[in-house]
């Protein structure tokens, strides 16, 4: 197949989970003999943060405006099986009208921040990524997020068929790999800084620290304001790309995982960073959220943490149970969560799509 993407960004890791997932799943896509073509306007944010220059095996289209893209968006779509427009992509609108004018390609939205979007509507907020006819029109929605996002895209957003496309990692990227030189750490954390995490950051990862005084903590991630609540034995590493990851998950026993305030109250929605740590061979503790045990099964692949308790018993687990609990994640990643598997998933969602008529067709009946 074909795909024409217009996403939030491919070229940058910075601050956004969306680029490592888009390269790990293009990559699998290439290798599975699609051709893909990524359109992505150039953010100044990104452009000083710009780790990738190019899609191997397909084509990253970097477009100042719109205006001046708009040409090469149609001849693409001419030869094209699927346009995907993703959740945040700057000219989602337009790109949406372009698409469904074109009738040619299926026509797909993918929310990689579906419950964000759905607490948006609730509130009665704009969504700017999403027009006011909703997800009706679209052949084919993906969903980040599985169990009730997906009726709610349905009953909300007027979406006719919904699939979920979870989070996933490229094994070629993220694997085991030696420890950054002279660091070792009790417990690491690795995520762009936000408020809605905040919370749970505090209780399983500060709190732990303060109550831990002799033990080495590390944080890697963009955007952490000047009053985060640092202490001594909190060490910070800025931004790391992905190429970096490895090392970094590498150098600690533990590695914690917190999710956004939404995503823990819609459930079902596993961070890349699961997966990726999972496949370096870094044991996860993570904290709770309805469908976990769907991914990976508490006690056995994964640690859960409620509270500042469970992470501190969690760092007093020996290192041969440690072990256990990620090469049995390790194993479990490989098998059901990789780029290649969610591509396979992704091409059988599209195959098994009937396109819908005509959006002025629609209109005129």
């Amino acid at each position: 197949m074909k795909l024409v993407i217009f996403g939030l960004t491919f070229s940058s890791s910075w601050g956004n989970g969306h680029a490592t997932l888009w390269r790990g799943l293009c990559s699998a896509l290439t290798r599975q003999g699609h051709h893909v073509v990524f359109f992505e306007r150039d953010m100044p944010y990104y452009a000083m943060n710009r780790d990738l220059f190019a899609l191997p095996g397909g084509e990253l289209v970097i477009y100042p405006d719109w205006s001046s893209v708009q040409s090469r968006v149609q001849r693409e779509l001419r030869e094209a099986d699927a346009a995907i427009i993703t959740s945040y992509a700057p000219d989602a609108l337009a790109a949406t009208d372009l698409v469904m004018s074109a009738g040619r390609a299926l026509t797909v939205f993918y929310d990689l921040d579906t419950p964000v979007t759905l607490s948006r509507l609730r509130r009665g907020e704009a969504i700017p990524y999403i027009g006011p006819r909703g997800l009706a029109d679209f052949d084919l929605v993906l969903s980040y997020t599985g169990g009730a996002a997906l009726e709610a895209l349905r009953d909300d957003l007027g979406a006719r068929r919904v699939v979920p496309i979870y989070g996933h990692v490229d094994p070629d990227v993220h694997r085991p790999a030696e420890a950054m030189p002279e660091r070792k750490f009790a417990l690491s954390y690795l995520g762009t800084y936000s408020a809605d995490r905040q919370g749970a950051l505090d209780e399983l990862f500060t709190a732990a620290a303060r109550a831990r005084p002799d033990l080495r903590f590390v944080i890697g991630g963009a955007q952490y304001p000047q009053d985060f609540p640092w202490c001594p034995n909190i060490f910070f590493l800025h931004h790391l790309p992905p190429t970096d990851h490895p090392a970094f998950y590498g150098s600690s026993r533990l590695t914690l995982n917190v999710t956004r305030r939404p995503m823990v109250d819609l459930g079902w929605c596993p961070q890349g960073r699961l997966f990726e740590a999972a496949a370096c061979g870094v044991a996860v503790l993570s904290d709770a959220w309805a469908g976990l045990e769907t991914f990976f099964t508490p006690g056995n692949e994964i640690l859960v943490a409620r509270n500042t308790a469970d992470a501190l018993a969690a760092l007093e687990l020996s290192d041969a149970e440690i072990r256990r609990i990620a090469t049995s994640a390790r194993e479990h990643t490989l098998a059901a969560h990789t780029s290649e598997r969610r591509a396979h998933e992704l091409i059988a969602a599209l195959s098994a799509t009937t396109p819908m008529p005509a959006r002025d067709e629609l209109e005129r009946a």
